[in-house]
């Protein structure tokens, strides 16, 4: 009796081999992690999205000559790492790049040194708030965003201003609180005590109230022995008439001081010798005069005695 054998059918082409589990696609293995990375940054920008510098109460700080400019954007770090994340994701679409466990956790530790930082400002600002701890500034000074070299520059605060201040020191810079918002300056020029104001030097004009007068012949002399008198009243001591030279024709007069006080008037005549009618000036053995100005003080040959040589007094002659 015939046996009948099925016949075994063999594909012109082999298949693929059966498996237990299918393969997983490339493009799902790319697009997993970049969905999870995607989902944390979007999270992520709404949390720092949310913390804003001004959601704080307002915080008191001098403001009166202050002038700043509030950032419209995230700060850079945030910026850079959700641009990664749009790059990564741009190039895994196209096939053209993967994305490694090492660079989601890179991507992840730089978000959450980001937050970290917020977190700290933000808590510098509320602590400088409770505190009132508040320095002064010694010069104008620029107001930055950040401590580092790549700061932007937002503003700048007068000199002899109050500002609160965090604590918070880098790279030379300490944090302040403008109008609520945390800005940066030099630290070096921040002072606990506001600086007293440097006195005002002598200037022209002013009466003279020690009761010292003068006879002369000039009407520039007057003012040379107002304006002295006015700014030194110590001086009580004048000279103008004199048989010989200058003081002969009533155009000289002799203040009588020596020292350094001598010096700062002489100075100060030589400043101001336009104003005042001044042809020259000696002191100390020293010269000075219109005709040869270029060449500053002039030493003088001795005469011999203190007064001879103007030690003990500033002799001014005028036009």
């Amino acid at each position: 009796m015939a046996q009948h054998r099925h016949k075994r059918e063999t594909p012109a082409t082999p298949g693929p081999r059966p498996s237990r589990f299918s393969r997983i696609p490339r493009s799902v293995l790319v697009s997993a992690p970049i969905a999870v990375v995607a989902t944390m940054s979007a999270v992520t920008m709404g949390v720092l999205a949310a913390a804003p510098a001004t959601s704080d109460n307002t915080l008191l700080a001098s403001t009166s000559t202050t002038s700043t400019k509030t950032p419209t954007e995230a700060p850079t770090d945030t910026a850079a790492v959700a641009q990664s994340f749009a790059n990564a994701t741009s190039l895994a679409r196209r096939g053209e790049a993967t994305v490694s466990r090492s660079q989601i956790r890179t991507a992840a530790k730089a978000e959450s040194a980001v937050r970290e930082d917020l977190k700290i400002d933000r808590l510098a600002r509320q602590t400088a708030k409770k505190v009132g701890n508040k320095l002064w500034t010694l010069e104008v000074l620029n107001l930055w965003d950040g401590p580092s070299e790549k700061a932007e520059k937002l503003g700048e605060i007068g000199a002899l201003e109050q500002v609160s201040v965090t604590g918070r020191r880098q790279l030379g810079r300490a944090q302040v609180v403008i109008d609520g918002q945390s800005r940066w300056v030099s630290a070096d020029y921040l002072a606990q005590d506001k600086p007293e104001p440097e006195p005002a030097g002598p200037s022209l004009g002013g009466a003279c109230a020690n009761g010292s007068t003068i006879d002369a012949g000039r009407a520039s002399l007057y003012e040379i022995h107002d304006v002295v008198c006015a700014n030194w009243p110590e001086i009580t001591s004048y000279g103008t008439w004199r048989s010989d030279g200058e003081h002969g024709q009533g155009r000289a007069i002799d203040i009588m001081i020596s020292g350094e006080t001598g010096w700062a008037i002489a100075e100060f005549l030589r400043a101001n010798y336009s104003a005042l009618g001044i042809e020259y000036i000696i002191y100390s053995q020293q010269m000075w005069s219109v005709e040869r100005s270029g060449e500053g003080w002039r030493g003088m040959s001795d005469r011999g005695s203190t007064t001879a040589n103007h030690y003990d007094h500033v002799h001014v002659t005028v036009y």
